[in-house]
């Protein structure tokens, strides 16, 4: 349970969401700021120091409630991918996460105007008029997070009711029961990051253990959910061929292959300016100084490389079922 100060713009003080999460925290210390960015944007933040000591921001949004997706995340066949913010920043401390080359500050944003998300949301579907796919999950890990504000349960009922929205929740967190009371429907789709205990222990601290996200996954697809894994990214750490065929392995036989909706398989890549500032921060590990190749404005691991991971995953996906349908990016 979080406790210590918490940051509030003084115009949602009174704001439902703000009591609501709230209510969730051990004695909060409410420090009431006029924007979220004076806190948000300071000079001269050390990020690793505000990771060990994270406090929470309380925010509205006031524009940009969606933006267009990147060329290095999948839109998994949609002419239209777009993306939100509801909470900026993640609970969990992953090495390769380019949240600490995007950010200055580690603190972590919620914003509690959720509803205005969902009707600039309605407008863009209205304007289009064709099947939009969105993301709610990628700047955060909003299933963690889902005991202080019920993002997930409010987005699933609010695309329950759109014919051509498709929503993405991409997690690491095991919190499934969260959503044991919710009807799943075909056009929300889980997708859970998947990825062996060995990078677990060396470069994703804080967040689950692999067994207990396939238990997640499992639990997840018995209740009816369609499940996306997504082996992204994958990396290239000593002895990660057995090690991600092993994890392969490990989940079909947890659960029936043809039950998952889709794979998402892609290596470790970064925008380069991310990756400098990371080096920066992070020079405790050695997964950021590996000798990268440039492709535009992105780092990544050179081609064979590159083609030897994935080969070796989407074999052994094969391996357990032929007609999986595997994304590679």
């Amino acid at each position: 349970m979080f406790s210590g100060l918490v940051y509030i713009e003084e115009d949602i003080l009174t704001h439902p969401g703000t009591l609501q999460i709230l209510s969730k925290l051990a004695n909060p210390q409410v420090v009431p700021i006029k924007h979220y960015k004076d806190v948000f944007n300071q000079a001269g933040s050390d990020w690793r120091l505000q990771k060990a000591a994270q406090k929470i921001i309380l925010a509205s949004r006031r524009s940009h409630f969606y933006y267009q997706g990147s060329d290095i995340t999948p839109a998994f066949g949609f002419k239209h991918f777009y993306y939100n913010t509801l909470a900026l920043n993640c609970v969990y401390d992953c090495d390769y996460c380019y949240l600490q080359g995007m950010f200055s500050s580690a603190h972590l944003v919620l914003f509690v105007n959720n509803d205005d998300f969902m009707e600039q949301t309605k407008v863009l579907l209205q304007q289009l008029q064709e099947p939009v796919y969105l993301a709610l999950s990628y700047d955060t890990d909003l299933l963690a997070i889902e005991h202080w504000y019920p993002y997930c349960k409010e987005w699933i009922a609010f695309a329950s009711e759109q014919t051509n929205l498709t929503i993405e929740i991409r997690t690491k967190s095991i919190n499934i029961k969260a959503l044991q009371p919710i009807k799943p429907a075909d056009n929300i789709i889980l997708a859970w990051t998947l990825s062996p205990q060995e990078v677990i222990n060396l470069h994703e601290p804080k967040t689950p253990s692999a067994q207990s996200r396939i238990a997640a996954i499992k639990k997840a697809v018995e209740q009816g959910w369609r499940v996306r894994i997504c082996f992204d990214p994958i990396l290239h750490i000593p002895n990660a061929e057995m090690a991600y065929m092993k994890l392969v392995d490990e989940l079909a036989s947890q659960i029936q292959l043809t039950s998952i909706d889709s794979f998402s398989l892609g290596v470790f890549r970064m925008n380069q300016d991310f990756l400098k500032r990371m080096q920066h921060q992070r020079k405790d590990s050695a997964l950021l100084f590996h000798v990268f190749e440039k492709t535009d404005d992105t780092v990544s691991y050179a081609k064979d490389i590159k083609k030897k991971l994935i080969d070796v995953v989407t074999n052994r996906i094969t391996h357990h079922e032929k007609r999986a349908h595997i994304v590679i990016l």
